[in-house]
């Protein structure tokens, strides 16, 4: 049997215990706050980085995992006797990373011939941001463990990713405006009118699904939605940022709706949380086929 290792990037946000447990390699995105650079995951944990984004008026800057950093990883892949390599990356759409992680492949066997056929890679756009992509990951891992080969594994995730949908509120509407990656537009209603937009992931793209006055139906509004279009009895997971009452309030009302708790919590680090800010709320989940 072939020795499998699964890859992806911090803005999985994947628990450490779930790195840990399944031994997920996680590439860190290298984040600019202020004047100094850090890499997510490795130079201070979720709270360190919230807490250094309401010290700084600067909107946080990631920057995308080179071919080069792909490279390097693939050929550690196979010193350490992997035969297969599974990665699953952020969106294209939002970041030149997946589109390295290809081109590295091509590059490694040319300056790596002794590799071919020894050792095969395979990269998945995640087409989305946070557990959405993250989940997947961690069902791969426990395909893996369970014996499944690299090539069901993958027609896994690649059903699966195309499925993948996320609701989200935003609440902190500065990060959203300047970042790019949210529309500008939602922002913009909202730092004037007071409105807080609901977001919706799909397709890999973001647009705006409905707008809110005020925080308090946020939550309730994302999850009559996420029950409108989720395959029914399937799981579902909860996103939260720097506020632990929006997971517990999420949990609660998405219990009521559905008859059961999520499958798993995401709290999003500071790759995701430089372009949706810091406190957001949110459901992962898989659409109706």
């Amino acid at each position: 049997m072939g020795k499998i290792q699964v890859i992806t990037d911090s803005a999985s946000d994947i628990s450490y215990e779930n790195e840990k447990r399944y031994n997920i390699h996680i590439i860190p995105f290298p984040v600019v706050i202020g004047e100094k650079s850090y890499l997510s995951r490795v130079d201070m944990d979720n709270e360190g980085f919230y807490k250094l984004m309401e010290e700084q008026e600067d909107v946080p800057k990631t920057s995308q995992i080179t071919s080069y950093q792909f490279e390097e990883l693939y050929y550690e892949c196979y010193q350490k006797g992997c035969t297969d390599v599974i990665l699953v990356m952020i969106n294209s759409k939002g970041s030149a990373t997946y589109e390295n992680s290809l081109l590295a492949i091509d590059t490694f066997f040319e300056e790596h011939p002794e590799c071919e056929g020894k050792i095969s890679i395979y990269s998945h756009d995640g087409r989305s941001y946070s557990g959405a992509y993250g989940q997947p990951v961690i069902k791969a891992c426990q395909m893996a463990e369970a014996g499944a080969s690299a090539e069901e594994i993958n027609r896994y995730l690649e059903d699966i990713l195309v499925r993948r949908c996320v609701y989200f509120g935003i609440y902190n509407l500065k990060y959203a405006g300047r970042s790019g990656r949210i529309p500008s537009a939602a922002a913009f209603v909202g730092d004037k009118l007071g409105i807080k937009p609901i977001m919706k992931i799909w397709d890999s793209e973001i647009t705006t699904a409905a707008k809110c006055r005020g925080e308090k139906k946020v939550v309730a509004k994302i999850a009559d939605m996420t029950v409108a279009e989720m395959e029914p009895g399937s799981e579902y997971q909860v996103v939260y940022g720097s506020d632990q009452s929006c997971a517990d309030e999420m949990i609660q009302k998405m219990t009521e709706k559905v008859g059961y708790g999520p499958t798993e919590v995401y709290q999003i680090g500071v790759a995701v949380a430089a372009n949706a800010g810091p406190k957001v709320s949110g459901v992962l989940f898989d659409r109706k086929k």
